[in-house]
């Protein structure tokens, strides 16, 4: 098989091309270079691109003459017509020196202002499409997000994760700067771990220290558990909160006693553990980390009054958030559209923003994918100074790509989802009925995609990412795993394009694009 990366390395090292018209060169050519042309560039007396190779994507780096960079990188070494040449593998070691000598490649924080997008990637290899849409908006790119439970899901680490981002902005020559998000992280050890691994963002998930049964408790239960907290805590919130009222734009907040037990109940644990984690972890690690709140994980919407007392209550800490993210009215199922009253989401919702606004933090909104019913009143309401989390989109996205070009692995995909939903459901909530799936075993191949529009279908082959990618036959070998990555990298321009014009939709109806 011809190695159109050599053809290319001969084409640069002996005409001499500058580098835009090396560039130029790669894309009009690129069926028979197999280089990505954005990912060209030249360093310290080398020229570096990602290229296809027969086995899998590699960094080209050749060398004229003695070079720092050459050597920091690790694989194949070479000649080509007298040139020094390293074939170099897209893995951690090689991210690490990518990091070093192009910065760019390298995560940021992106504060408290404008519109970003969480694009979390459960395969790493969307975020090249992710950024295709990302290039022709203002919007801010968080790449490298997953949490816990998805690396668990899928058998990956955060160094795959944000190597895979690494990569991706390195070959799509994305300078403008991503973000990595270390997503819904419950404990110290989380936390920590994802900042020594450099990533920007911490997204603290407090449902665990969440008191989600004060929520129901009888008013005079309220009262017994509130007075077991300290007698100074108490004396300090009532004066705070009671009998006073606080005008946050157009809408005035008040609270009444019963009221104000009850959330402290609910909220006091987190309060404490907020404020550990961000004294104890995010200042020290001396640098900028945007550091979002999120309790969106309880059994009942957030009240305005909660929302205000929490960030009041961070303010006094001096806590310093860049997002948080409460629970709306509705619900914000994985996968599918808004489901609830659009009113009365309306008429909470731009409370929401307000009291964001007052604090001077953004509001994230979590399982943020397909939610197109509500994005305009988020965007209308934000004024474009919102994060909005979407992750398991992209992964069906890519079940939609398969079922178009590989029809027989997705039905095999298909029914082992069907079978496997009972275990998935324990992970996610979901209301999905299997029964109300169509069936596809004769369904024509041209139909198949379609699936990938039906709400039921849709959630069981979100939730069951997991068991799909882990899924091995009696020999140990991987049932879809090798085959879907195999799908992907031969019709990778179908799922760029796909990514591109799925999430384009997200940030139009977020009024963004």
């Amino acid at each position: 098989m011809k190695k159109g990366w050599e053809e290319f390395c001969k084409k640069a090292a002996f005409e001499k091309l500058a580098l835009e018209e090396l560039k130029r060169e790669a894309e009009t050519g690129f069926d028979a270079y197999q280089v990505y042309p954005e990912s060209i560039n030249v360093l310290e007396g080398c020229l570096l691109f990602l290229a296809r190779t027969d086995e899998g994507k590699k960094l080209v780096v050749m060398k004229d003459g003695p070079s720092r960079l050459f050597e920091d990188f690790t694989g194949e070494t070479l000649e080509l017509e007298g040139k020094e040449i390293k074939l170099a593998p897209l893995d951690h070691s090689n991210a690490v020196a990518i990091r070093k000598w192009f910065p760019f490649t390298a995560p940021v924080a992106f504060g408290k202002e404008g519109t970003s997008i969480g694009l979390g990637d459960r395969l790493g290899v969307a975020s090249p499409g992710h950024l295709r849409i990302i290039k022709k908006t203002k919007v801010r790119p968080v790449l490298a997000q997953q949490s816990i439970r998805e690396l668990t899901l899928t058998q990956r680490t955060y160094e795959d994760v944000l190597d895979a981002a690494t990569w991706a902005v390195f070959q799509e020559g994305y300078r403008s700067g991503f973000s990595a998000d270390g997503d819904h992280l419950k404990t110290e050890a989380e936390v920590k771990m994802a900042l020594e691994l450099g990533f920007t963002m911490i997204t603290l998930d407090c449902s665990e220290k969440i008191n989600n049964g004060a929520s129901s408790m009888p008013e005079d239960q309220v009262e017994r558990e509130y007075q077991n907290l300290p007698e100074e805590y108490r004396n300090a919130i009532e004066t705070d909160y009671l009998g006073r009222e606080f005008s946050v734009q157009d809408f005035k907040i008040t609270f009444d006693k019963i009221e104000l037990q009850r959330i402290a109940l609910i909220y006091g644990e987190a309060m404490s553990f907020i404020k550990h984690i961000y004294f104890d972890l995010i200042k020290p690690a001396g640098r900028a980390v945007d550091f979002e709140v999120s309790i969106d994980e309880t059994l009942t919407p957030t009240t305005p009054q909660a929302h205000f007392f929490v960030a009041s209550e961070l303010q006094k800490m001096g806590v310093e958030v860049t997002s948080l993210a409460p629970r709306f009215c509705g619900e914000f199922q994985k996968g599918v559209d808004y489901i609830g009253d659009l009113t009365q989401f309306e008429k909470e919702f731009k409370v929401h923003a307000a009291i964001a606004d007052h604090f001077g933090y953004r509001l994230s909104i979590h399982s943020g994918s397909d939610k197109f019913k509500v994005f305009p009143v988020i965007g209308k309401y934000t004024k474009g100074r919102v994060h909005v989390k979407t992750a398991g989109t992209n992964w069906l996205e890519a079940l939609r790509v398969i079922a178009g070009k590989e029809p027989a692995l997705f039905r095999e995909i298909y029914e082992f989802a069907l079978k496997n939903f009972d275990d998935a459901k324990k992970y996610y909530h979901v209301s999905a009925d299997p029964a109300a799936v169509p069936d596809v075993k004769n369904m024509p191949d041209e139909e198949l995609p379609q699936v990938l529009a039906q709400n039921d279908a849709r959630q069981i082959l979100h939730i069951t990412y997991g068991s799909i990618l882990t899924a091995k036959d009696e020999r140990g070998n991987y049932l879809f795993k090798d085959r879907i990555y195999n799908a992907l990298g031969d019709y990778e321009e179908d799922y760029y394009e796909a990514l591109e014009k799925h999430i384009g939709r997200h940030l139009s109806s977020l009024g963004v694009v």
